[in-house]
């Protein structure tokens, strides 16, 4: 018969370190989805010439393994005296590794409409706001989307990272149990199941949104 030491304390740790893992990413992928679309639009309409400053810093951002980012983050705000808490620096970090990723998801997806559709509707005299919000940002979107949802879960397991900064999320408090307790199979296990539970309704909202927003339905 399975015994095991493990309590309920052992599994409420576990679900507050899961709600870290939710904070930072939930951060990270709002502050860096508008910092995206920002920086997406901005490389669309100027090109990539006027726009190579910008694109040179994302692309560090994006060559960069996290890792590094997140400990030349935390040492750059002590130097500056910042005074940032680990759990800002990580959101600030993990903010702009997702705007990186994310910039190059906008500016993909409008680049995907067709220009024959842009021209069509600036042929009916439409303006260029009136053409970016009905025309371009409606089929963007759906361009966007499944690279977006795939970008959220990979930032969402990317945030394991942060305990390398001292941020118990859930990764580094399944590791406390598993020292504490030396249960690591058990433990893990139940660790992957939270990220499984956290990560699948994201993935099928996406899926389902994607579905009815085909244009084949």
């Amino acid at each position: 018969m399975f015994d095991t030491a493990m309590t309920g304390a052992d599994l409420l740790f576990l679900l507050k370190g899961a709600g870290m893992t939710l904070a930072v990413t939930a951060i990270a992928v709002a502050a860096g989805t508008v910092m995206g679309i920002l920086f997406g639009v901005l490389r669309f309409q100027f090109g990539p010439y006027w726009s190579a400053p910008l694109t040179f810093v994302l692309d560090v951002f994006r060559s960069v393994p996290l890792l590094i980012q997140l400990v030349l983050g935390n040492s750059l705000q002590a130097i500056l005296k910042l005074g940032w808490a680990p759990f800002t620096t990580s959101c600030v970090v993990l903010s702009l590794y997702t705007a990186a990723y994310c910039t190059e998801i906008v500016r993909g997806s409008m680049e995907a409409v067709p220009t024959t559709t842009r021209r069509a509707a600036r042929s009916l005299g439409m303006t260029w706001g009136q053409d970016m919000r009905e025309i371009v940002a409606p089929l963007a979107t759906r361009i966007a989307l499944p690279s977006w949802i795939g970008l959220t879960l990979g930032v969402m397991k990317d945030s394991a990272l942060v305990l390398w900064l001292g941020l118990i999320e859930l990764l580094r408090a399944s590791q406390i149990l598993v020292t504490r307790l030396q249960e690591p199979l058990f433990i893990l296990i139940i660790c992957g199941a939270i990220y499984f539970l956290i990560s699948f309704p994201i993935a099928r909202l996406g899926g389902h949104l994607e579905k009815r927003w085909s244009p084949h339905d």
